[in-house]
């Protein structure tokens, strides 16, 4: 039996937050669809951010009450307890906390400096052990570089993540958020991770604005890590990160790791046309290798 390897789709929230044409509610519905019924399990499906700061993420809970009901878990991002409460009253799956490893890119994207942030994670757990709600889990935003910062440290990230595990979250994701990372870093910070939070697992989230991230996906898997998000199309990017691209394509993902045998339980081919298709909604081609060249061996 071949090892599996969950993907986390983030076209929804991450792959859209970015992008020059805002969707209608409408239209992310219809692409939270097209890729649940490419056999998607877990999606960034909304992000409970002000629509101010982010005009592409509005109308979340407009989304979450359009989706059909499903097994599939759907995330809303959060920040705060503002956000929390959102999410909650969204009835959302799954609320993924973020936390920026470096204050330069907290203030300018959240806000707040990280000693904030953190504090923030620590009440929403405690909301949701006291009170209930979705699973919690936590993304590390520039935990390779900040573009304000520079270089991040590893003993900042292991610092997030101690204070993590000591809430009781679970699952803890390192985002390469620029797009500056390499397979030897990646190795190294994940080892520094569990390090400080043994039982939690390990998510990793790579943007491919160096052309590092499908090397980096694959350091992550050799290093055992089992949860990989992606963007169907590869699209995305930060507002807040200058010259920021996509994140790695998840059907770029999804060939590489079927052709070493590894099992997703995605439909491959569904995915590249679900790539074609947003960004014909975006107008524009999607980056993805897999939309422009297809998949080897050619299939009829």
């Amino acid at each position: 039996m071949s090892r599996f390897i969950e993907i986390v789709e983030v076209g929804p929230r991450d792959g859209l937050q970015n992008e020059a044409r805002p969707l209608e509610v409408e239209e992310k519905v219809e692409f939270i669809n097209r890729l649940e019924a490419c056999g998607i399990k877990r999606v960034e499906a909304v992000s409970f951010v002000n629509p101010r700061r982010v005009p592409q993420m509005a109308g979340a809970e407009e989304v979450m009450a359009a989706l059909p009901t499903s097994d599939t878990r759907r995330i809303g991002l959060v920040l705060n307890r503002r956000g929390w409460d959102r999410a909650v009253e969204s009835r959302c799956d799954e609320a993924n906390v973020v936390v920026c490893a470096s204050d330069g890119f907290g203030v300018r994207n959240q806000g707040a400096p990280v000693k904030d942030q953190v504090a923030a994670m620590a009440e929403i757990a405690a909301l949701r052990q006291h009170g209930g709600g979705p699973e919690l889990s936590l993304t590390i935003s520039v935990a390779f570089g900040c573009p304000f910062d520079g270089e991040v440290s590893e003993e900042q990230v292991a610092a997030i993540a101690f204070e993590a595990a000591a809430c009781g979250i679970g699952e803890i994701a390192l985002g390469d958020t620029i797009g500056v990372a390499d397979p030897w870093t990646v190795r190294r910070r994940i080892e520094a991770v569990r390090k400080v939070a043994p039982d939690a697992r390990i998510r990793m989230h790579f943007h491919n604005t160096r052309n590092t991230g499908l090397a980096n996906a694959y350091a992550s898997v050799e290093a055992g890590v089992d949860v990989l998000d992606a963007s169907c199309g590869g699209i995305g990017g930060c507002p807040f990160a200058p010259a920021a691209t996509g994140n790695i394509a998840t059907e770029d993902l999804v060939y590489m790791l079927s052709r070493a045998g590894f099992e997703t339980g995605l439909d491959l081919g569904g995915l590249i046309q679900t790539g074609k298709w947003i960004g014909e909604r975006l107008g524009k081609d999607a980056p993805s290798a897999l939309t422009r060249a297809g998949v080897f061996p050619p299939q009829s």
